[in-house]
């Protein structure tokens, strides 16, 4: 038995943001922007991967706290939960009990070579099987839901492939079992780049104060980190010769704006420095207005974003346990029906 979707039911989408960090506009232009778009036209699940965070430690209380504001932001954009699934990782235990099985047939040479993994451990003196196991719990997620598309940014590419590789394999050994997931990207979102660093693209993770806008930033500190965006040392822009940090600031600009290429050009070329990053400011601030509006308001109603996280999971856990069932079955677990 492999799963399919009847003629007529939408193509399932998973994807998943980690609860660490603050969210930044990098993230809503990237993603969460098309993750809006997409929640009309495809039965989309959008996770809060807890367990992901966990591969390195986590104040619990921080956790918690950054779990509840994550799924607020997610609301706040404009999320539907009455269109698309909101869900915490943990909150459903059938992908820790995915991840194991498949980690029993993933290859430790496969884990070994991802680019992420050797990156990150050669920062820490002491590595944890977590952080080894990531790609294999990402691949959970995933084939957990047979999803059939996974936005994922550039980073993940390899992430994403290892699950096609994973599922590939198990298929292999035990009979079709798991859906394919597709690599390619059905929307394709701006690209942010680093405001200190125009060359990286914009991370969570990163601790410098001037890095990213964060969704929640007031606006003088949007203001302030704008201003001091790195740029170069031409006077004004030039469509012609762009440095990558205008580049950077104009792509900011015309993502919120969804201006044309035409209309940036008439409103941009021969503009100084300065006025540029104001105008750029001015519309990041108009643009995360209305967010940050709608976040307080979701944050405000009593039980709120509880009940859609707990009918979230609810709404999952027949498509997970249905899954582990029939891998369990596959592999010759024991279950209730053998």
């Amino acid at each position: 038995m492999v799963f399919c979707l009847p003629n007529g039911m939408k193509p399932r989408v998973f994807s998943g943001v980690q609860p660490s960090g603050d969210l930044h506009i990098g993230n809503y232009l990237g993603a969460l922007k098309n993750w809006v778009k997409m929640q009309a036209d495809y039965e989309c699940i959008y996770c809060i991967v807890d367990l992901h965070a966990v591969t390195i430690y986590q104040i619990p209380s921080e956790l918690r706290a950054k779990i509840r504001e994550l799924a607020g932001l997610f609301l706040a954009v404009g999320i539907d939960p009455k269109q698309a699934t909101v869900m915490v990782q943990s909150s459903v235990p059938a992908h820790a009990e995915l991840a194991w099985m498949l980690t029993c047939v993933t290859p430790v040479g496969w884990l070994q070579r991802m680019t992420q993994y050797k990156a990150k451990a050669a920062t820490q003196e002491t590595v944890g099987d977590g952080l080894l196991q990531y790609p294999v719990l990402m691949a959970a997620d995933i084939l957990l839901y047979q999803a059939q598309i996974v936005p994922v940014g550039d980073d993940q590419t390899q992430h994403l492939e290892l699950t096609r590789d994973i599922a590939q394999r198990f298929n292999s050994l035990y009979g079709e079992t798991f859906v394919m997931p597709q690599t390619h990207l059905p929307l394709v979102g701006a690209r942010i780049m680093g405001l200190d660093d125009p060359e990286s693209k914009m991370s969570k993770s990163s601790s410098a104060p001037g890095h990213a806008v964060a969704l929640l930033d007031p606006p003088d500190v949007i203001r302030k980190k704008i201003m001091r965006a790195t740029t170069d040392s031409r006077p004004a822009v030039n469509f012609d010769d762009l440095g990558p940090g205008v580049r950077n600031l104009l792509n900011i600009f015309q993502a919120f704006s969804d201006w044309s290429d035409a209309e940036m050009r008439a409103h941009f070329e021969g503009l100084g420095y300065g006025e540029t990053k104001k105008r750029v400011a001015e519309m990041v601030i108009a643009s995360l207005e209305p967010i940050q509006r709608r976040y307080r308001e979701v944050c405000a109603e009593p039980g709120y974003i509880d009940r859609v996280l707990r009918e979230g999971a609810e709404r999952v856990l027949p498509i997970a346990n249905s899954t582990i069932e029939l891998v369990k079955e596959r592999m010759g677990l024991y279950t209730f029906a053998s």
